[in-house]
């Protein structure tokens, strides 16, 4: 009998979805597993449900266990979210970035410092845990570290904590990117002292926790990863091949561009500095675009044909921003549909690829990107955002990502860092609807006159 494969597990939680994956040192996916991530309404606040992941990832590893040799786990996780922990656990549930929190009296420490833009509910870390201190003293006083998301679950598997910079510096107004080094904020508030050594992504904070081998019937010496911030993953296989930009998709669309100056970076437009894993600054810009394309597609999403994408054009079905209640270029605009509206669920798939194209297009204007622009994760599958995208950006070589999910991949490079990345990218070409040009002009148009 052959030994089993080496492999490792990814525990990818994104703000709408959590998944796990079995990957061995070839890149091959074993075994894949889903689930919603769902936010709590109970207890003091809107929070997410640790324990309901923590029960989940603990089964879905026992069932992996004897599919490979598990040799380390790797958390990837999304960004604006920490854990307040004491030695025993959770000293307050963690909290929703998109809940509100009243009453209270921010003092952010300036953009100039951390190219982190003032956002709306806890979109902003600092904004949650200076909320957090100020409304639970007791509780918070009690907490001996402040985790970022995913070395809250490297802690939970291991023990060790630990801070790292890619989480720190996703819009938490904790972390300053020219300097690389914690903010004024950090030390203002009081918090130094809660926040742990920083290791890189790819650093190992230890072996599973006994409880932990004998919940999953994983080995021993399985590693834990100190984990990296879901965008970031996603860059990885393209870091240090120069310039170009890379487009995250998912709940967020997320666009990376490197060799942008940060000097051209403005708050009001949510243009941020983000960290990747090497410890650089790069300048972004995003906006909710899963989110908005699943309030204009509709629940159940049935996919256009490229009529659909010219009868919208021909009549001037136009929808103007924004769908979304957080973050993005055009947050605190209410969105609207101007012209005939659409008359079939293909035609909504139809106006939510054209409005999410136009969005991502403004959005690589304002940052300047230039060079190859790599389109990753769940927009792949749309068969139009990337031609589209192509028409309107013709001195940017388009290409989709094979894999559907980078920040799996990203979450692969970090545990075997000296092998090439898994699969490739498929060049996308252009499709251009009659009148796409005058379309685009008369959206902007209506943008600068607010409409």
């Amino acid at each position: 009998m052959s030994a089993p494969h080496d492999a490792l597990i990814v525990l990818d939680i994104g703000k709408t979805n959590a998944k796990l994956a079995l990957i061995d040192a070839a890149g091959t996916v074993l075994a894949e597993r889903r689930r919603p991530n769902a936010v709590r309404t109970d207890g003091p606040y809107a929070h997410h449900d640790t324990d309901g992941l923590w029960d989940w990832m603990l089964g879905t590893c026992r069932e992996f266990a004897p599919l490979a040799r598990v040799s380390a786990i790797v958390p990837v996780t999304h960004g604006a979210t920490a854990a307040l922990v004491d030695d025993g656990g959770l000293v307050l549930p963690v909290l929703d970035y998109e809940a509100d929190l009243p009453g209270l009296d921010y003092d952010a420490p300036p953009y100039a410092e951390t190219l982190s833009p003032s956002l709306p509910a806890g979109l902003n870390l600092g904004r949650q845990l200076a909320w957090l201190h100020a409304r639970f003293p007791d509780a918070f006083g009690r907490a001996h570290h402040i985790l970022m998301y995913p070395q809250y679950w490297a802690w939970r598997l291991c023990g060790r904590a630990a801070s790292e910079a890619t989480s720190l510096g996703c819009h938490t107004d904790l972390w300053d990117p020219r300097r690389q080094a914690y903010s004024s904020l950090v030390a203002r508030a009081g918090w130094t002292a809660l926040m742990p050594p920083l290791a890189p992504p790819h650093a190992v904070l230890g072996t599973l926790l006994p409880d932990v081998v004998a919940a999953t019937g994983l080995p021993p010496d399985c590693r834990v990863l100190c984990g990296i911030h879901d965008s970031n993953a996603s860059l990885l296989r393209y870091l240090g091949n120069g310039e170009g930009t890379v487009l995250s998709t998912g709940t967020w669309v997320i666009a990376a561009a490197f060799g942008a100056p940060l000097d051209g970076l403005r708050e009001h437009a949510d243009m941020l500095a983000n960290t990747n894993a090497l410890g650089q600054p790069v300048a972004c810009m995003r906006f909710m675009g899963g989110r908005e394309f699943g309030e204009l597609a509709g629940a159940a999403p049935v996919p256009c044909g490229f009529d659909d994408l010219e009868r919208l054009v021909a009549q001037g079905t136009v929808a103007l921003p924004c769908f979304a209640a957080t973050g993005g270029p055009f947050a605190g605009r209410a969105g609207a549909i101007a012209g005939p509206h659409p008359a079939d669920a293909c035609e909504r798939y139809a106006l939510a690829t054209l409005y999410c194209v136009l969005v991502t297009d403004y959005c690589l204007d304002a940052l300047g990107a230039a060079g190859p622009l790599a389109v990753e994760g769940s927009f792949t599958a749309n068969p139009w955002f990337g031609p589209l995208l192509a028409a309107l950006r013709p001195a940017q070589a388009v290409s989709y990502s094979d894999d559907a999910s980078g920040t799996t991949c990203g979450g692969w490079m970090l545990r075997y860092r000296d092998a090439p990345p898994p699969g490739g990218s498929t060049v996308v070409f252009a499709r251009t609807p009659e009148g796409f040009a005058a379309y685009k002009t008369r959206w902007r148009a209506a943008l600068a006159r607010g409409q």
